[in-house]
């Protein structure tokens, strides 16, 4: 409701003086303040808050009547009373100093706007200058306890037992007369009141007094601290016509403040709690409500050391009440005792060093104009204490310093409180004394979802889209992310020249969409629209000045609805003003108004009106589009007079129309008639009143009131409909203080069933929430509300801390909160699993559905397993048999039991079921993550062995779905358990193996290292010593001592791996090695006779395309023809590639690891060779031989007919390398440039494009093939050569099958694999063909070499290093495709690339991390390959 904001704010006196003010009242209209001290009075304004006037009494008078102690106003503000301490009443006149005189006038630069245009009209701004002058005191001979003000008489309470009754303006004998309190019959009801006084009044007098308008009484708090209320038993105050009740059993009061709205009366006791008392209408005993008190929960330090309670204030408009006690402190509760704000904890009572402050204690405090001030007076002692203190800091002689009285503290509130229209529920918003606070999303937002409407209507105004009518099963929320997305307001300043003349702001509303606002202050009104971030004021200041709003604001559509009072007229009136229009009266529709409005709101096409008479009125409203301009015309449909039920208008809280009905129509009613306006829903002093419309009987009878329930501070219902959530939609929603709330559910039959005769139609639901409730998401199961945060400030301490810097800083936070788990919870409770389930099913999409779940359970098993109590009738079962209607009853059991302090779970799992028997249907539902939870249960309640066994389950099945993850926590999990580290399992083990680095966690992060110098590049030496050593595992590090536990997953992972080379998963098995840091080249070495072996070579080549999504080779149409056949472009090609060879000999030595120069320092470069015709291939063989040197060391071939992808040396993180080749990539660049395609042979590289798989597939493949040849698993990488059409590696590979230690089984495989294979493309798949010829000159030798004796060259896998030239690198193709979308500038001449570089580099670095393959963009190079 109420909410502190900033720090207070200090006022200062201008006159010097050693008196301090002690004591402060307000006006009727809070615009002025008396401040009284020991012998002064003065008058303070509002805004500004300014000293108007000060009278200082002489020094004589000051001895005659004593020290001022106590002050009262006239309710006119034209006469001020002071009581002081020889029981004088001293009267003073309040003299205004005519029309034109004020104190401060705002002097506004020549040019502004702001002149006076209305003569006569008065800017709110400027004090008035006023004057004091004193009349004839008033002798009562006692001290004066207590003032109060009734219309034209002052009541004083004298320590004599006297109650004086004065007129306030015949002050002679005859003008007064005195009551002795011992002749008031006192006793504890009115119907007992007849046998005379039941209360010994001896000696007593009335310490404390306020009088209660609605109740038209006296709460009085007697000397004796017993509590009562006296009651005039006709209209005038005479002796014979009081009576009076007192309260049983309390005898410690101190003060009282009287809500007037709600009918309560708040007694402060001795004990340092607030007894809320209300009268009892029919016996007229004082009942309790309820109390405010400091509970020992949430303050354990002082809850019982506030001392007796000082002060009570009640806001002006009756929502929330300040208390304060005698040891300081300020706390702030609603009308129904829900806390709000109390100084006395967190940050208010500490300093961010942990050290307590002294608590500020208070001699009195009123609240300021509409509650947007908290006017205080600290105590004196307080404040001398803490300035002498200051000045001994100083040094310093004191000085009679400034009149240091007044700090003011700033509130925002709700506009609930006081305008509790329902045009738009589902928002918070908030209004301070010059601006809004609001919830709702940025209109962009909306704007976007506009756009997606092209019917939607933008109006030439103000550029925003004209309401549509809302349909009725439309749902209008705005959504979570609007409503939730982020934790700021969005706050709007209420316009300055509004402000200026018509503050405060007594109302504000928002519309349906949240987009629009208006707020009504003194006279007038303005709105808002974040469409377009700008006010709309009255054109005319007349018109503004010529209305006041009383009745409140609302929206309907794209209309302002205004209740008002028109003083030209004089007349109360309706109006309706289009928000597009300019703000004139000549848009608006006007209806008159026979009596005042009270209250006012909107439900669909209706306006209901609560009229001072306790008439409702109702009038439909329909949009007239026949003019310019749309206007609204309104319609009386009728009255209902309330008066039976209303003793007073001032105690209608909120009048609401609502679609809610009880038992009669609910199952005929079909949803689309949930819409129509049912009820009226009255809060009446906090009872909620229900009138139902008697559809019996024609036009709109109602049926007599039913009380729904008590203690209401608000309400909340929605006119929309939907069928899914109708449990949600057509409920009723409480806001009840501390009781939490309430909400009136609909019960309803399944499956259109016959109702039971005995099921009520309706139920009432009571459950408690953590924030104060000011919006409710209907459909969304959330309720919004706000919260005072604090904000420290070290900055202000030390010894001289001012009085501001006791407080922190104060802010308004957002907040929400989900509630639909203590719906299920109460349903459940009384037996209504059904609908409970069909709520539960209505909101399971709902992100937070598990979470309610889970919060469901955990509330009921804290409450049940921690009971000293046995419990009969446990509701845990239930629960859990009720989650099990849901799918994620597994995880739900699981988080809730992981949150839960261990001690609980045999009570949790003797509910649930057995967490074995949970764990297995995890796994047969293939929810692994949950079934690990539940492993970490198991690990807790049961042996080792069974942990053991479980874990293996869930590591096999893991690997088999390739749950990476979850296999590294579960390769931990059962090292934890061999070793016995139960209780601190080990971090998770490094899995930075060197052999899985490759093309599937590629080397992302690493450059190629240049080994070689300068020098060694010029000299044309390279000899590069390959070290094969098998990589280390992660088992391997850090392990002292081998054991069996470890042996036991590498035999799972063993078990895996040769499970996914059997089904020739090659994708998988590379994506396992590199996650789970498998060391597979020495597995493959080990099994490089068993089952790394290749059956069938032609279903293994499939299975590659199908994994790698890797096309099959088409023929282009013209490759017979094609132009890179003929030997004319050969013949051009040739002399340069030479020319260029011999001006570097070592120009393929690490050409391909450094960027071209042009590129610029990032991967983009590849992007376009990635699109490009990547056209270079291995050479024909002849080709070969005649060019390259004799040695395995490089292979330098000529491109013929096949384009060729990047091999494993094109490029990694080229930015990276040196670029001690830059000259080498020149050089190329020179050479080969000035060649260009004809669009022939542009067709057929297109073509070839065509037969490419995706990049990462090929780095992919590239890496396997590494992998595999470091293990010496030649049958594989012939199948990967092929896939690839990579000659280089199949001739590298027949090569090879001449070494003595190539088993002759594998050398015949191949063979026979190569066989299958172009028997195979020859009838299935031609497109293989062109390569196939292309290394028949390599499959004649292998099939010669089978003959022949092979030849002693050795094949040493750990020292030969024998590199794999299948590179072409970027050097030949510099210049990107004309084609190439990336590249459009550059013109259609290519380079044709001429040289297919070797590449000379290392095997990928031993211990470069693996990277997930799946991050990398198309970006990625390919690698170099190094082949043993």
């Amino acid at each position: 409701m109420y909410f502190l904001t900033g720090w207070p704010r200090r006022l200062l006196c201008p006159l010097r003086s050693e008196e301090e003010p002690f004591y402060i009242q307000p006006s009727s209209q809070r615009f002025y303040f008396a401040l009284l001290s020991e012998t002064q009075l003065s008058i303070w304004f509002s805004r500004p808050s300014v000293l108007i006037v000060s009278y200082i009494e002489s020094a004589k008078a000051a001895t005659q009547f004593g020290f001022y102690q106590k002050a009262e106003w006239k309710p006119d503000d034209s006469m001020v009373a002071v009581a002081t301490a020889k029981g004088y009443i001293l009267l003073f006149d309040v003299l205004g100093g005519g029309d034109e005189k004020y104190l401060y006038e705002p002097v506004y630069p020549k040019g502004s706007p702001r002149v006076k245009v209305t003569p006569g009209y008065k800017e709110e701004q400027c004090a008035p200058a006023l004057s004091l002058e004193m009349k004839k005191p008033v002798d009562l001979e006692a001290p004066i306890t207590s003032l109060q003000s009734l219309q034209e008489d002052l009541l004083v309470c004298t320590a004599d037992g006297y109650l004086h009754v004065l007129h306030w303006d015949g002050l002679g004998s005859n003008g007064r007369k005195a009551i002795c309190l011992t002749t008031i019959p006192f006793s504890l009801d009115l119907q007992s009141a007849r046998g005379g006084p039941s209360l010994d009044l001896e000696g007593v007098y009335i310490h404390c007094m306020e009088y209660c308008v609605t109740l038209d009484g006296f709460a009085v708090v007697l000397s004796d601290g017993r509590l009562g209320f006296i009651t005039p038993l006709s209209n005038t105050i005479t002796t014979d016509q009081l009576q009076g009740v007192w309260a049983a059993d309390v005898n410690d009061g101190t003060c009282v403040a009287v809500n007037n709205k709600y009918r309560l009366m708040a007694f402060g006791c001795a004990s340092g709690s607030v007894l809320v008392y209300m009268i009892d209408t029919t016996t007229g005993s004082m009942q309790l409500s309820h109390k405010l008190e400091l509970t020992p929960k949430h303050y354990p330090d002082i809850y019982n050391k506030t001392g007796p309670v000082k002060l009570i204030c009640w806001s002006p408009d009756y929502s929330v009440a300040m208390v304060t006690w005698e040891c300081g402190g300020l706390s702030l509760w609603s009308v129904f005792g829900a806390q709000l704000i109390c100084t006395l904890g967190e940050d208010f009572a500490y300093r961010s060093d942990g050290t307590k402050k002294d608590p500020l204690k208070i001699s009195s405090m009123c609240w300021g104009a509409e509650g947007y001030h908290l006017w205080v007076l600290p105590n004196k002692q307080d404040r001398r204490r803490r300035e002498e203190q200051q000045d001994v800091d100083m040094g310093s002689p004191p000085q009679p310093s400034l009149q240091a009285g007044i700090l003011q503290f700033h509130f925002i509130k709700s506009a609930l409180t006081v305008n509790p229209c329902t045009s738009n529920q589902e928002q918070v918003l908030l209004h301070g004394e010059d601006r809004l606070y609001l919830t709702c999303g940025d209109p962009t937002q909306i704007h976007s979802t506009s756009d997606a409407h092209p019917h939607t209507h933008m109006h030439p105004h103000d550029g925003s889209p004209l309401h549509q009518p809302p349909n009725p099963d439309s749902p209008l929320s705005q959504g979570l992310s609007t409503l939730l997305g982020h934790k700021h307001w969005h706050v709007v300043q209420i316009h300055s020249t509004y402000l200026e003349s018509n503050w405060p702001i007594r109302f504000a509303a928002i519309d349906t969409a949240g987009q629009c606002m208006a707020v009504a202050g003194r006279r007038g009104f303005a709105h808002y629209s974040l469409y377009t971030r700008k006010w709309k004021l009255f054109g005319n200041i007349t018109q503004e000045q010529n209305m006041t709003v009383t009745g409140g604001l609302a929206w309907w559509k794209d209309f302002v609805v205004v209740a008002c009072y028109n003083f030209t007229d004089q007349q109360e009136q309706l109006r309706l003003y289009q928000r597009s229009a300019n703000l004139d009266n000549a848009f608006a529709s006007v209806t008159k108004l026979h009596s005042d409005t009270l209250l006012l709101n909107v439900f669909r096409d209706m306006i209901i009106l609560f009229r001072a008479d306790c008439s409702i009125c109702l009038y439909s409203i329909e949009r007239r589009n026949d003019r310019p301009n749309p206007s609204a015309s309104v319609e009386l449909l009728q009255e209902v007079s309330m008066s039976r039920y209303i003793p007073h208008p001032a105690l209608v809280v909120s009048v609401t129309l609502t679609s809610v009905r009880t038992e009669t129509g609910i199952t005929l009613k079909a949803p689309q008639q949930a819409c129509m306006a049912e009820s009226i829903m009255l809060n009446l002093a906090g009872q909620l009143i229900m009138l139902q419309r008697d559809r019996s009987g024609p036009q709109l009878p109602f049926c007599p009131p039913v009380v729904l329930a008590q203690c209401v501070e608000n309400v909340w219902t929605t006119c929309r409909s939907n069928k899914k959530k109708r449990h949600l939609l057509e409920a009723l929603w409480l806001s009840c203080g501390e009781a939490g709330m309430k909400v009136w559910l609909p019960l309803f039959p399944r499956d259109h069933r016959k109702p039971h005769s005995f099921l009520s139609r309706r139920i009432m639901l009571p459950f408690h929430i953590n924030i104060y409730p000011l919006a409710v998401l209907f459909e969304d199961a959330l309720v919004l509300g706000a919260t005072n945060e604090t904000v420290l400030y070290d900055g202000m301490q030390g010894s001289s801390e001012p009085l501001e810097s006791l407080f922190p800083y104060c802010t308004v936070e957002r907040t929400s909160q989900i509630y639909l788990h203590h719906i299920l919870r109460q349903l459940l409770v009384r037996n209504l699993g059904e609908q409970a389930l069909m709520l539960a099913q209505s909101c399971a999409s709902l992100p937070y559905f598990p979470h309610v779940m889970e919060l469901m359970v955990h509330v009921v098993l804290e409450e049940e397993a921690t009971s000293r109590e046995p419990i009969p009738d446990p509701l845990l079962p239930t629960v859990a048999k009720f989650i099990t209607e849901f799918p994620l009853f597994l995880q739900t059991i699981v988080h809730c039991a992981r949150k839960t302090e261990y001690a609980l779970w045999n009570y949790l799992f003797a509910a649930v079921g057995n967490p074995k028997d949970l764990f297995e249907e995890c796994l047969m539902a293939q929810d692994l993550d949950t079934a690990a939870s539940y492993l970490i249960i198991l690990q807790n309640m049961e042996v080792p062995a069974v942990s053991r066994q479980h874990a293996t389950l869930l590591f096999n099945t893991a690997l088999e779905q390739g749950k990476w993850d979850l296999c590294r926590h579960m390769i931990r999990f059962l090292k934890a358990i061999g070793s016995g580290e139960m209780e601190t399992p080990p971090p998770t083990p490094s899995t930075q193996e060197p052999s899985s680095t490759g093309g599937f966690e590629f080397f992302r992060n690493r450059s190629i290292s240049l080994s070689q110098s300068a020098d060694s590049i010029t000299t044309g030496k390279f000899n590069l010593q390959k070290t094969f050593s098998m990589p280390t595992g992660a088992s391997a590090k850090g392990r002292d001592v081998e054991c069996a536990e470890n042996m036991y997953i590498d035999m799972m992972l063993w078990r895996h791996a040769r499970h996914l080379l059997e089904q020739v998963r090659l994708r998988d098995l590379g994506c396992f090695s590199a996650q789970l840091g498998f060391e597979l080249i020495g597995w493959l070495c080990r099994e490089r006779n068993r089952v790394a072996r290749v059956e069938d070579f032609v279903s293994a080549l499939k299975r590659l395309h199908k994994d790698f999504l890797w096309p099959f080779p088409v023929i282009p149409v013209g490759s017979l023809s094609s132009p890179l056949k003929n030997g004319r472009c050969r013949t051009v090609l040739s002399p340069r590639l030479l020319k260029s060879q011999s001006a570097d000999s070592l120009l393929n030595s690490d050409m391909d690891t450094a960027p071209p120069p042009t590129a610029p320092p990032n991967h983009t470069w590849m992007d376009g060779l990635g699109q490009r015709a990547k056209d270079m291939d291995t050479a024909s063989s002849a080709h070969s031989n005649q060019h390259s040197p004799q040695t395995h060391d490089a292979f330098l071939s000529l491109l013929t007919n096949k384009v060729e992808e990047y091999s494993i040396g094109s490029a990694t993180d080229l930015t990276e390398t040196s670029s001690v080749v830059d000259g080498d990539w020149m050089m190329v660049d020179e050479n080969s440039s000035t060649l260009s395609l004809s669009q022939a042979e542009l067709e057929h590289i297109s073509m070839e494009l065509a037969n490419k798989g995706p990049h990462k597939s090929q780095v992919q493949l590239r890496y396997l093939l590494h992998v595999f040849m470091e293990a010496g698993c030649l049958e594989w990488c012939v199948v990967i050569g092929l896939i690839l059409r990579d000659a280089n590696v199949i001739k590298q590979v027949i090569n090879f099958l001449n070494s003595p230690e190539v088993p002759p089984e594998t050398v015949q495989s191949i063979q026979n694999g190569l066989l299958a294979v172009i028997t195979w493309a020859s009838t299935d798949c031609l497109g293989y063909k062109p390569f196939l010829n292309l290394i028949q000159p390599q499959l004649q030798q292998l099939m010669e070499s089978t003959s022949e004796q092979a030849q002693p060259e050795a094949f040493q896998p750990t020292s030969q290093s024998t590199k794999l030239g299948g590179s072409e690198g970027p050097g030949g193709a510099v210049a990107p495709r004309a084609e190439d979308g990336r590249g459009g500038t550059t013109p259609l001449g290519l380079a044709l690339p001429s040289l297919e570089p070797a590449v000379f580099s290392r095997p990928p670095a031993e211990d470069c991390p693996p990277e997930q393959t799946e991050e990398k963009g198309e970006e990625e190079g390919a690698y170099d390959c190094t082949l043993s």
